[in-house]
């Protein structure tokens, strides 16, 4: 007999296994090479759409490249592969059933995106990152959360009560906030829990505590608790302030029923959006020389948070994490102002400014399979 929480555990394993840096799976074939389009400024379509000479990548690098494919019994199935030096598209490729055109999901790769649409805000004089957190649910006299500052939840330091991953994977806060009875208001839900620590006393990864940043991004934006009314502010946001410049046109964040964006976990992108995306961030917030996010904001976000050096402000820093916690990167290896954005199932926006490069991997890889899967992207990067 199946039974709602066989359902729901099912369902879990499927898509969400907490967008950690392990769980779920999946095997593919692989389709031949792509040209290779350079990506240029958004205002250059023509160009996008060139294909670089054939020597853009040395064999032996290209081998390297093609790795994070043939070795699929190894690192799991990749769906598309793209390396971009100088802003310069040097490789494309994508697995069988995958294109250019193809949208693919973020995973946790949009806590990044939210914390620039924080950043956004906070540089417009809307919000604060060290005063409270404007969460109405807080604000009683005496609330310990009352003490939560943006900067708190940015570094995943809140200090709010949360298990990302259950085991059982249903007993997860994450599973419950966004298939369980959290789902029709997630924010709330993630709001609601109980202080487990002094805020900036433990670094405790949440996919919840981005949803409370999306919850404050639509309430900053519209006064209206319309459902309709958030997220079409939340859509305009977007599109005027990043997609639009950056020409991410196939940006397409998700919302639950309460209009809340689902700010941790599920966005939509073609791998040469989330590479735009990417390049924005290496040139620090500039594109096509208008610079649309703060210095200051970019070296926020880049800083070593105080509680793990190896995570800043919503994103993951190529600098050694505290004794016990899951490698995210390769500190051991590669340059200390490399980082990336990383979702569940091994989606990576890597960014590695002393080298000049951009590397977008999608995919689908299993827990056990993530210590090879970062050993090949370690290798592709330290080969370019």
């Amino acid at each position: 007999m199946i039974t709602k929480k066989l359902l729901l555990a099912s369902g879990a394993l499927a898509l969400v296994g907490a967008w950690s840096l392990t769980q779920a799976a999946g095997q593919g074939t692989i389709a031949p090479a792509a040209p290779a389009p350079a990506i240029g400024p958004p205002d250059a379509v023509a160009a996008a759409e060139a294909v670089p000479p054939p020597d853009a990548l040395a064999p032996a690098i290209r081998a390297r490249a093609d790795a994070l494919f043939v070795d699929a019994d190894d690192v799991g199935e990749t769906r598309a592969l793209l390396v971009l030096r100088d802003g310069d598209l040097v490789y494309e490729r994508y697995g069988q059933g995958f294109g250019p055109q193809s949208k693919m999901i973020s995973w946790s790769m949009a806590k990044t995106i939210t914390a620039v649409l924080t950043g956004f805000l906070v540089a417009d004089g809307q919000l604060s990152l060290d005063g409270p957190a404007p969460v109405a649910a807080w604000q009683r006299s005496g609330d310990p959360r009352g003490a939560i500052t943006l900067r708190h939840l940015l570094h995943m330091s809140a200090g709010l009560e949360h298990v990302e991953n259950g085991d059982p994977i249903w007993d997860g806060d994450t599973v419950a906030m966004l298939f369980g009875n959290g789902a029709g208001d997630m924010a709330g839900f993630a709001e609601a829990k109980p202080a487990a620590a002094a805020p900036g006393e433990m670094f405790n990864y949440s996919s919840a505590t981005s949803v409370i940043l999306a919850d404050i991004l639509a309430d900053t934006l519209t006064p209206s608790k319309s459902p309709d009314a958030r997220r079409e502010a939340v859509r305009e946001f977007i599109a005027g302030r990043l997609a639009e410049p950056l020409g991410m046109t196939s940006l397409t964040p998700e919302f639950d029923a309460a209009g809340t964006m689902i700010g941790g976990s599920i966005m939509h992108a073609t791998a040469r959006d989330y590479a735009r995306f990417g390049e924005f961030l290496r040139n620090h917030g500039v594109v096509n020389g208008q610079r649309l996010l703060p210095e200051s904001w970019m070296r926020f976000m880049l800083a070593p948070s105080p509680r793990d050096g190896g995570y800043g402000g919503h994103i993951w820093l190529n600098r050694p994490r505290p004794r016990g916690s899951d490698a995210a990167l390769w500190p051991d290896r590669g340059p200390n102002d490399l980082f990336a954005c990383i979702g569940h199932q091994g989606q990576y926006i890597i960014v590695s400014p002393s080298q000049r490069l951009t590397i977008v991997r999608l995919g689908v890889t299993r827990g056990d399979q993530f210590p090879e899967l970062r050993r090949h992207l370690a290798d592709l990067a330290a080969a370019l």
